[in-house]
C-alpha cells in the first residue's frame, strides 16, 4: 500500500500535468535512470523489506520499496514509475488484466508488457486520471459497480451512467430499457412545453380579453356620458328659446298696458274734475290700485334684469342654464368615477359648442359678457423674432437661408409656402431648435429675450412631416400617453381626459378612436387619420407655440378644412401656429393670418398679414388673375414658370422685399439693387407708413449677434410628471404593446422549443467532457435567438423616442420601462429552451441548475443587445448579434497554449457561462467524479472557480452594457 508521501508525489504530478501526461510521472527514490524494478511497470507494485518501518501518514518521505516485484491486486491501481498500489475509488472497475494476443494491450487497460521479459504478465489497472483519457477505469456506462471489482448491468427500469455505484430508478411517465445510461424524458418535457403554453394562451387572451373589456366598459360610459351631456345641452336650447318666446310676450304686454295707461290719462286730462263721482278720491286711496302698480313695478324689474342680462334665468325658477350652476358643479379634483370624469368632459365640450354657436350672433352685451368671462381659458404666449438668420451647411459651405428677419406673433396662424428649395422646413427647423449639421447665425428672441426656444420645449409642440404614431396602439391610446406625460403634473385627471376628448372631436377622430393605428405590416386607420392623430400628439399638451411641417400633406380638401378649424381654436387661446403649406385651396388659405412667403435659396419674398399680401404685390406691378389662388401664383413666379411684369425678375424680389422693410442687403445681391432702379423707389415708398410685422422689432438694433444656444433652463412654468410617474406610463403602454405582438413571441418560443430539442437530441451527454459540446451549442444558440429579439426593443423605436424624448420626455423612465417588460422574456426563455433541451439531452446537473445558469447569459445578452439597437442601424445590430456569440465562443474555446486566445476568453461571457454549466454538471458527481472533475476541467481549459462567481460574471456584464446602452440613447439615440 502506497504511503501517504507516495500518494501525494503521484496525485501532485496528476494535477500539474495535463491528464494524458500523468501515466509517465517524475524519476523518484525507486523509480529512476538508476534503479528501475519489475515493479515500477505498469500495473505492478513491490513491497518494504520485512525489517523496514514504515510510517503510512508519514508525507515528506518516500520509503524504500524495491522487493518482491507482483502484478497489482484486483481493486487496485499501480501507475508507473511507483512500486506501491493505490486503491481504486469508488465508481471504478478495477479488474485484473488480460493479455490481448492480437494487440498486444492489457484489456480493459492501455498498456503493454514491457519487452524481453517473458515471465511478466498483466496486473490491474495502471493509472487514475482524468475520464477524458482514462476511461477504460470507469465503470461503464449501463452498468453499476458496488465495488470496484464487481459490475451489474442496469436492470429495467432504471438507469446507470459512467462511474455508477448503483441503479437509479427511472421517473414515472419516462422510460428505461436494460442496460442503458439515461432515461427517456421527453414526456416531461412535452408537459412542461404544453404547461408553459397553456399559460402563456390563458395569459394573453385574459389580457386581450381584460383589455376589451375594459375598453367596452369605457365605450358604454364614454356614451351614456356623451348622451347625457347632449340632451342636457338639447334641454338648454329648448329653455333659450322657450325664454325668448316668453321675453317677447312679456314686451308686448308691457307694451300694451302702458299704450292703455296713457290713453286712460288722456281721457282723464279732458274732462273736468267736476264730472268725476264724489267717491273717486277715496277709491284712489284704496290699496288696490297700489297693489296692481306694485305687481306692475316687479313685472317692470324682470324684464329689465332680462334687458340688461339675457342669459340671465333669475325669476323663473329653472336650474337649466342658471348662471350658479357652475357654482354648483362639483369641481375636477373632485371626480374620481370614469362615469362622472366622462360627465364632466362632455358637459364641457356641449358648453363649448354653445359657446361658440352663440359667439356667431354677439349683441354688445354679449361682447362685454364674453369680455369678462373668466372661464375662457389662454396659455403663456410665446412670441418668436429673428433677424439676418442664416443657415449654411458646414461640409458644402451652401446657405439654406439668407438674412431672414421677421417674428411669428401669439394667436396668430402664419403659413410659410414657398418652391421646392426655398428652405421652408430648414426655417421650421431652426426656429424649433432642431437644425443638425449647419452653422446658424443671427439673431432669434423668444419674448424679446435671447433665450433658446429649448426652455419652453415643455410648451412647445413640433409635429414632423412623417407620421411618427406608434402604430401598435389605438388613437385614443396615443393621444391619452401624450397628455398624461406632457401636461402639468397637478392638473386633475379629469380636466386631461377633457382636453384629449376635445382634441379627439376637433380632429373628426371619433369613429376610429378604439382602432389601431396600424404599422406597414398590419393594416390600421387611413392616411388621412394618421395624419390628423399625428397633429393632435401635439395638440394635447396644450402647447403655446405648434410649429407644423406641412400637416396638410395627403389630406383632402375636408380633412384639411377640420384640421384648420381645429387649429383656428388653438389660435383662439393664444398659440403661436406656424406651419409648412403646399398649394392650400383658397378657402384654406383665408383661414391664415399671416403669410411668410419664401425664394429659393431661403431668402424672403414676403412676410405680413395675408390681407395685405395682394396689395403689396400690386405695388411693385403683380397682380393676381382671375380664378387663381394667390399664393399658387406667386410661387408659379419664384419657381419661374410664370413670368412677372416687365422690369421685374423673380430673383428681384427678395431684394424688393428688403428694400421694402429698410433691412439690409448681402453684398453679393448689391448688383440687383441697380437692376431695380427707379422702380424700388416707388416700391418702397408704397407702404412705408405701416411697415410688416417684423419690422419694428428691430428699429434700435443693428448689431448682428450670433447664435448661442447655452445649457437650457425651464422658462416654461409647467411641472410634467416626474421620472416615476412616467415610468408608470411608459410601463403600461410597453406591455399593452407586448401583449399585441403576440405573434413575434410565439414566434420566439417556438424557435427556441426546435432549437433546445434539436440540441438536445445531437448532442448527448457523455461522460467524458460534462455536456460540454451541448452546452457550447446551447450557449451560442440562446445568445442569438435572444439578442434578435431584444433588438425590437428599441431598434424600432428610435424615432418615436426622438420625438418623444425632444418633447420632455425621461429618457430613464423610457429605458426602465423597456427592460422591464423584457425582464418577462428574460425569465420565460429559459424556461421554454429547457422544456426541449434538458429533457432530451438528460444532462447530470439538475434543472434548477441549468435554469440559473441560462437566466443569467439571457440577462447578459440581452444588455449587449441593448447597446447593438441603439448604437446601430437595424442591419448592422443584427449581423452584430450573430457574429459575437460565434467569435466569443470560438475564442474561448481557444487551448491552453494559446496565450493571446486564453486571454481574451477569460474575459468572454461564453467563457463563464460554460464554466458555470461545466461546474453545474461536475458537482453532480460523486465517488470518483470528484477525484477526477478538477483534472478534467484543467484538461478542457478551464479553472476551477466559484459556481456562483461565474454567475456574478455574467450579471455584471449584464448591468454594464444595460448602462451602456442607456449612456449611447442619451448619446447618439436624439441623433
Amino acid at each position: 500500500m502506497c504511503t501517504a508521501a507516495e500518494m501525494k508525489f503521484y496525485f501532485t504530478s496528476v494535477m500539474d500535468t495535463k491528464s494524458a501526461d500523468a501515466r509517465f510521472l517524475k524519476p523518484n527514490r525507486n523509480c529512476n535512470l538508476t534503479s528501475w524494478v519489475p515493479g515500477c511497470e505498469p500495473g505492478w507494485a513491490c513491497s518494504v523489506a520485512p525489517d523496514q518501518k514504515v510510517n503510512l501518514k508519514n508525507s515528506n518521505d518516500i520509503p524504500l520499496r524495491t522487493r518482491d516485484s507482483q502484478p497489482c491486486c484486483e481493486g487496485f491501481f499501480c501507475p508507473r514509475g511507483l512500486t506501491c498500489m493505490i486503491p481504486c475509488p469508488l465508481g471504478s472497475y478495477c479488474p485484473h488484466a488480460n493479455i490481448n494476443e492480437t494487440t498486444g494491450v492489457c484489456d480493459p487497460y492501455a498498456y503493454q508488457l514491457p519487452p524481453g521479459k517473458g515471465n511478466h504478465t498483466c496486473g490491474a489497472a495502471d493509472t487514475w486520471a482524468g475520464v477524458a483519457s482514462s476511461e477504460e477505469i470507469f465503470c461503464s456506462a449501463g452498468f453499476y459497480c458496488p465495488t470496484t471489482t464487481k459490475k451489474i448491468t442496469c436492470t429495467k427500469g432504471h438507469y446507470c451512467r459512467m462511474g455508477s455505484t448503483g441503479e437509479k430508478a427511472c421517473f414515472k411517465l419516462s422510460s428505461c430499457n436494460p442496460n442503458t445510461y439515461k432515461q427517456n424524458m421527453h414526456a416531461y418535457g412535452f408537459i412542461l412545453i404544453g404547461a408553459l403554453s397553456l399559460i402563456l394562451m390563458v395569459f394573453y387572451n385574459c389580457s386581450d380579453q381584460v383589455l376589451s373589456t375594459r375598453h367596452a366598459r369605457l365605450a358604454k360610459s364614454r356614451e351614456r356620458a356623451a348622451r347625457s351631456a347632449r340632451e342636457t345641452a338639447e334641454a338648454r336650447k329648448r329653455w333659450k328659446i322657450a325664454k325668448d318666446v316668453a321675453k317677447k310676450r312679456t314686451v308686448g304686454l308691457q307694451q300694451q298696458l302702458s299704450h292703455t295707461f296713457s290713453r286712460k290719462t288722456g281721457v282723464e286730462a279732458s274732462t273736468n274734475e267736476s264730472s268725476l263721482p264724489p267717491k273717486f278720491p277715496s277709491n284712489s286711496s284704496k290699496p288696490t290700485p297700489a297693489g296692481k302698480e306694485k305687481k306692475s313695478g316687479n313685472l317692470t324689474k324682470m324684464l329689465q334684469s332680462i334687458e340688461n342680462d339675457s342669459d340671465s334665468h333669475e325669476g323663473f325658477h329653472l336650474q337649466i342654464g342658471d348662471k350658479n350652476i357652475k357654482k354648483q358643479m362639483p369641481k375636477a379634483k373632485q371626480l374620481h368615477t370614469k362615469s362622472q370624469i366622462f360627465k364632466y368632459a362632455y358637459g364641457q365640450l356641449e358648453k363649448e359648442k354653445a359657446m361658440e354657436q352663440k359667439n356667431k350672433n354677439l349683441t354688445f352685451s354679449g361682447v362685454i359678457s364674453m369680455a369678462t368671462d373668466t372661464d375662457i381659458r389662454t396659455r403663456p404666449t410665446i412670441e418668436v423674432a429673428f433677424k439676418d438668420l442664416t443657415i449654411t451647411l458646414k461640409k458644402k459651405h451652401k446657405h439654406l437661408m439668407r438674412s431672414v428677419t421677421g417674428k411669428i406673433l401669439p394667436g396668430r396662424i402664419s403659413a410659410v409656402m414657398g418652391p421646392s428649395g426655398a428652405g421652408k422646413t430648414t426655417f421650421l427647423s431652426a426656429v424649433a431648435g432642431k437644425s443638425t449639421g449647419c452653422t446658424m447665425s443671427g439673431s432669434i428672441l423668444v419674448n424679446g429675450k435671447p433665450d433658446s426656444i429649448h426652455c419652453y420645449k415643455k410648451i412647445t409642440g413640433f409635429v414632423p412631416q412623417d407620421d411618427i404614431v406608434h402604430g401598435n396602439l389605438t388613437v385614443e391610446e396615443n393621444l391619452r400617453f401624450s397628455a398624461r406625460c406632457r401636461l402639468s403634473a397637478d392638473m386633475p385627471k379629469p380636466d386631461k381626459v377633457l382636453v384629449v376628448e376635445r382634441v379627439i372631436e376637433s380632429l373628426g377622430l371619433q369613429l376610429v378612436r378604439d382602432s389601431l393605428v396600424g404599422t406597414v405590416e398590419k393594416r390600421g386607420i387611413s392616411g388621412g387619420q394618421r395624419k390628423r392623430v399625428n397633429v393632435g400628439l401635439e395638440m394635447v399638451m396644450e402647447p403655446s407655440l405648434l410649429i407644423l411641417d406641412e400637416p396638410t400633406s395627403g389630406l383632402d380638401s375636408a380633412s384639411s378644412n377640420l384640421l384648420l378649424r381645429a387649429l383656428r381654436r388653438e389660435a383662439l387661446e393664444g398659440v403661436n401656429i406656424c406651419m409648412v403649406l403646399h398649394q392650400p385651396s383658397y378657402t384654406l388659405y383665408k383661414m391664415f393670418d399671416d403669410l411668410i412667403l419664401l425664394a429659393k435659396g431661403g431668402l424672403i419674398v414676403y412676410h405680413g398679414p395675408v390681407k395685405k399680401v395682394e396689395e403689396y404685390f400690386a405695388g411693385i406691378g403683380i397682380t393676381v388673375p382671375e380664378r387663381v389662388t394667390p399664393p399658387d401664383h406667386f410661387i408659379d413666379i419664384l419657381e419661374g414658370i410664370t413670368k412677372p411684369c416687365a422690369g421685374l425678375t423673380a430673383e428681384q424680389l427678395p431684394v424688393r422685399w428688403m428694400l421694402h422693410n429698410g433691412y439690409p442687403v448681402p453684398p453679393d445681391m448689391l448688383q440687383l439693387c441697380d437692376q431695380i432702379g427707379s422702380s424700388s423707389n416707388g416700391g418702397s415708398a408704397h407702404g412705408a407708413s405701416e411697415k410688416s410685422l417684423p419690422g419694428d422689432a428691430w428699429q434700435d438694433s443693428r448689431d448682428h449677434k450670433p447664435l448661442h444656444f447655452l445649457k437650457p433652463h425651464d422658462l416654461s412654468n409647467r411641472v410634467t410628471p416626474g421620472v416615476l410617474r412616467q415610468y408608470r406610463y411608459f410601463l403600461g403602454r410597453s406591455i399593452k404593446q407586448r401583449l399585441r405582438e403576440a405573434q413575434l413571441q410565439a414566434a420566439d418560443f417556438l424557435i427556441l422549443l426546435l432549437a433546445g430539442a434539436c440540441l438536445g437530441t445531437l448532442s448527448q451527454v457523455k461522460g467524458d467532457t460534462f455536456g460540454y459540446h451541448g452546452y457550447m451549442y446551447t450557449i451560442i444558440a440562446v445568445s442569438l435567438l435572444c439578442k434578435i429579439s431584444a433588438l425590437r426593443s428599441f431598434s424600432l423605436d428610435k424615432l418615436h423616442y426622438r420625438r418623444e424624448n425632444d418633447s420632455g420626455t425621461s429618457s430613464l423612465a423610457y429605458f426602465m420601462a423597456k427592460d422591464t417588460v423584457d425582464h418577462f422574456n428574460t425569465l420565460i426563455k429559459p424556461l421554454v429552451f429547457l422544456s426541449m433541451f434538458f429533457f432530451f439531452n438528460n444532462p447530470r446537473s439538475t434543472f434548477t441548475d441549468n435554469y440559473v445558469v441560462l437566466l443569467c447569459l439571457v440577462y447578459c445578452v440581452t444588455g449587449i443587445a441593448y447597446v447593438f439597437a441603439i448604437f446601430f442601424p437595424p442591419s448592422q445590430a443584427q449581423l452584430w448579434c450573430v457574429l459575437l456569440p460565434v467569435v466569443l465562443t470560438l475564442i474561448a474555446n481557444q487551448g491552453k497554449d494559446d496565450k493571446i486566445g486564453k486571454y481574451l476568453g477569460s474575459y468572454s461571457y461564453p467563457k463563464w457561462a460554460l464554466e458555470a454549466f461545466l461546474i453545474a454538471n461536475a458537482q453532480r458527481y460523486s465517488g470518483v467524479w470528484l477525484i477526477t472533475r478538477c483534472d478534467t476541467l484543467n484538461e478542457l481549459g478551464y479553472s476551477v472557480q466559484n459556481w456562483t462567481y461565474c454567475l456574478v460574471l455574467l450579471i455584471i456584464t449584464g448591468i454594464s452594457c444595460r448602462l451602456l446602452a442607456f449612456f449611447c440613447l442619451l448619446t447618439f439615440g436624439k441623433k
